[in-house]
């Protein structure tokens, strides 16, 4: 069923009358979990998909609607559902066992490649999450230094431990969160994106700034873009002032180019925090760097410094059967040119979503770099046109706008029941099995989403 089947009726309308299983699971799902779901962008009204199957670039759900994935494993898929070489090292690692609470062969062989792979990656030290990795970059930093301060940037997503949460998409004047202490708020800074005059008084007022980290293509992958040249500057001011600089690349980390962000970019972090896809798909992260920083989680330099060890324990560190996904995955990227299939698909399925746009007459952009997707809904009624579409002079208005509420939220109903599954940014993450049926199926889904709009008066 697909909106085309049910043409007078509404978006919502016809969501629910085609995901009658996913209705059932979310009533179940309230009475156990909060909000009914185990992950906040899962949230969607009136209730989120329940999916049960997937493969390459699609996925199906439990009522057997089909969908062009974009949603990718939150990023995680760079060569899609189910890649039948990653599958492969999958199953015969869960045929030799799940956990054996000991050091193993795949964790020595993935750790080298990502040494080979990253520039910055001189150690490894793997996490569960990405949002563990940023927590142990951060005590690193502060450990290496002697210092106290974070300096982050409005609007980028770190993860949710308590230096993160101030400053995302809430709390923009630094001040703590709920159930958050005052005293841990105080520790970070923070600035806008792209602000020289900003960062450059921040270095010139705070001589105890122990670290700054952030996502180096811009928050939400690029949807806020971070100028390069930005970049550059902050890696001349971490330098001068002996502050470590950290590139969180959990999103971009062997999805931009095989060596990340910081390769195709050629500005080399200090350390680098990792997940998504280093782990193929399955749970897992890490955090890398130079020697002498990760030389804190080191029990023989501890011993012979006479320094206080960084304790680092985790069940699941090093997972084996999340280390063969990774390091097949991690194969697979180094040795094809599957991180640039991706990226090209995103310049072509971008281009051809703003030519819609164009041919609609709606005042919208679609715009990103590399392999992501983001619909931008100009709130504000601006006068932009696609091709000429600035994001960076936007950022404020998009951290300004909750996001998935109102037309946004609209905008994905309508490519949901008409084939494509994107979060609620709109924005959509891109693997290299899209392709040329893909990218037509999506074209399609968001004219006619357009048009379903206007009909239902959400624009003009």
């Amino acid at each position: 069923m697909s909106a085309s089947t049910l043409p007078n009726a509404t978006l919502t309308a016809t969501y629910e009358a085609m995901t009658p299983g996913s209705a059932a699971l979310a009533t179940k799902a309230r009475t156990l979990l909060p909000s009914g779901i185990a992950h906040d962008s899962r949230h969607f009204d009136p209730y989120p998909l329940y999916i049960t199957r997937a493969l390459g670039p699609v996925k199906w759900d439990v009522d057997n609607n089909k969908y062009v994935d974009y949603f990718g494993g939150h990023g995680a898929l760079i060569l899609g559902h189910n890649h039948p070489t990653v599958m492969k090292a999958v199953h015969a690692a869960l045929d030799r066992g799940t956990h054996f609470g000991a050091c193993h062969e795949l964790e020595v062989r993935w750790a080298e490649l990502i040494t080979q792979m990253v520039p910055s990656a001189e150690r490894v030290r793997f996490t569960s999450s990405g949002t563990e990795a940023t927590l142990m970059a951060l005590r690193l930093a502060r450990a290496y230094t002697g210092r106290t301060k974070l300096v982050r940037f409005r609007g980028h997503f770190h993860g949710w431990h308590d230096h993160m949460t101030s400053g995302h998409t809430t709390h923009f004047d630094g001040t703590a969160t709920s159930g958050v202490l005052d005293g841990i708020s105080d520790n970070v800074l923070l600035c806008d994106p792209n602000d020289v005059d900003g960062i450059t008084r921040i270095f010139n007022d705070h001589k105890d700034i122990a670290a700054v980290i952030i996502e180096p293509t811009g928050a939400n992958f690029g949807k806020m873009p971070v100028l390069p040249s930005f970049l550059t500057l902050l890696r001349e001011l971490t330098k001068a002032a002996g502050t470590v600089l950290i590139f969180d690349e959990v999103v971009t980390g062997f999805r931009v180019s095989s060596g990340g962000a910081q390769k195709a970019l050629g500005i080399t972090p200090d350390m680098t925090t990792l997940a998504k896809i280093i782990s193929g798909g399955l749970p897992g992260g890490a955090v890398v760097g130079k020697k002498d920083i990760l030389d804190w989680l080191d029990f023989k330099v501890a011993k012979a410094t006479g320094r206080e060890k960084i304790a680092h324990p985790g069940t699941f560190n090093a997972n084996p059967v999340s280390a063969a996904a990774g390091l097949a995955t991690l194969e697979i990227l180094a040795s094809t040119a599957a991180c640039e299939r991706a990226n090209a698909y995103g310049t072509a399925v971008r281009a051809k979503m703003n030519e819609v746009l164009e041919e609609e007459g709606v005042k919208w952009a679609v715009h990103g770099s590399y392999s992501g997707i983001h619909i931008f809904t100009n709130p504000d009624n601006a006068d932009i046109r696609p091709a000429t579409f600035d994001a960076v002079k936007f950022i404020p208005t998009m951290m300004a706008k909750t996001r998935g509420e109102g037309v946004t939220g609209q905008v994905r109903m309508g490519l949901l029941v008409n084939g494509v599954d994107m979060n609620s940014g709109p924005s959509g993450t891109i693997s290299a099995m899209h392709g040329e049926e893909e990218m037509a199926v999506t074209v399609d889904a968001f004219r006619t989403t357009l048009r379903a709009l206007k009909r239902e008066g959400t624009i003009a």
